[in-house]
């Protein structure tokens, strides 16, 4: 008998993942300030050191468990938090490092929640995979690949119901567009008019599975079967994605209606520490490494002398200093008390 399946080359990446060289928005058309882009800049780069350090410390065997790294993806973590107001709850996945410090999460808690330390943002209970900060409406990371996504349309349900004037955000990555919970949660979100926005972090694996060889079609054309609008954003540049996400979240604000985008990103580390890789060729790598948003936004800046070589230097040497001061906290930080002798104590009740 004939087999007549095909798959799509294996480590076959999204042809249509945008490689731009330069950034082609100006930031006083879109709004920002110079002072802005250089905070922008700066929230980049917290990220990508955080999650080298945090790396570095994993190796070394100051915890265990998962580690999912989100270097590659900050302008897509940067310019929503700069286009979102902060009454906007945002949800996330496993790879919430980088999410959690844009939601007010510092160096200090994110490095000992890691370390499974009382003084953590989640007292040590959560670890890599669960950060979050209740206080600045981020709900948290989710290890559960799209189990979350039912859960944004619930508090885009109480934002309405409640007149809080609160949209509800929720990312996650292109593998979760295959989950069922997906389709019933647009559904649902359209019936009843919520203002929820979806975001899809397609940085074009699934694990160790190429986009192409999961998924079929645009991913974001998950949308046009429940009449939900929706947009493909270049997630490589922080100018677009604040740009884009400042309408569409104030469309959703003021309408009600759900949104779906597409952000086409890329992660510059394996799915977790035990990835080998080998789905992808080095000269893939170097060909995204060429367009990393920090070194762009960088060079824009000099470009157009909205600061100096100086100036970024001291800003990379002060969170070189605030992350290295975030271990040393770490490490002198307690174990929880109760995660030492009740360690089945749910975490509500610790946080209590």
């Amino acid at each position: 008998m004939k087999n007549d399946i095909h798959f799509a080359p294996f480590g076959e990446v999204d042809d249509n993942i945008p490689l731009p060289l330069n950034h082609h928005l100006d930031h006083t058309q879109i709004g920002l300030s110079a002072d802005q882009v250089i905070q922008m800049y700066r929230l980049m780069q917290l990220q990508r050191k955080f999650e080298e350090r945090a790396m570095q410390q994993y190796q070394k065997g100051k915890f265990g468990g998962f580690l999912h790294l989100y270097s590659g993806q900050e302008a897509v973590s940067t310019g929503c938090t700069f286009a979102f107001q902060e009454k906007d709850d945002v949800l996330t996945t496993y790879r919430d490092h980088g999410w959690g410090l844009c939601r007010g999460i510092s160096a200090n808690q994110g490095m000992a929640e890691l370390f499974g330390k009382a003084t953590g943002c989640c007292k040590g209970k959560g670890g890599s995979m669960h950060f979050s900060n209740p206080s600045k409406h981020f709900w948290g990371g989710f290890a559960i690949v799209g189990a979350h996504i039912p859960l944004a349309a619930g508090l885009a349900f109480a934002n309405k119901y409640k007149q809080t004037g609160q949209i509800s955000t929720c990312f996650f990555g292109d593998g979760a567009t295959d989950q069922g919970a997906l389709h019933e949660t647009l559904n649902i979100a359209k019936l009843w008019e919520l203002p929820v926005l979806f975001a899809i972090e397609n940085n074009g694996y699934s694990m160790g599975t190429a986009r192409k060889r999961h998924s079929v079609g645009q991913l974001s054309d998950r949308a046009k079967g429940f009449e939900i609008q929706s947009r493909v954003i270049n997630g490589m540049d922080v100018f677009e994605v604040y740009q884009n996400m400042k309408e569409i979240s104030q469309i959703v604000r003021e309408t009600h209606q759900p949104w779906l985008v597409e952000f086409q990103t890329y992660r510059y580390r394996g799915h977790s520490m035990s990835d080998p890789q080998k789905y992808r060729s080095k000269e893939e790598m170097e060909t995204f490494k060429s367009i990393d948003p920090i070194d762009n936004l960088k060079k824009y800046m000099l470009d157009r002398e909205i600061s100096t070589s100086k100036i970024l230097d001291e800003i990379d040497q002060q969170i070189d200093q605030e992350i290295l001061a975030s271990i040393e906290f770490a490490d002198n930080s307690p174990t929880h008390i109760l995660y030492l002798m009740m360690p089945f104590i749910p975490i509500f009740q610790v946080l209590k």
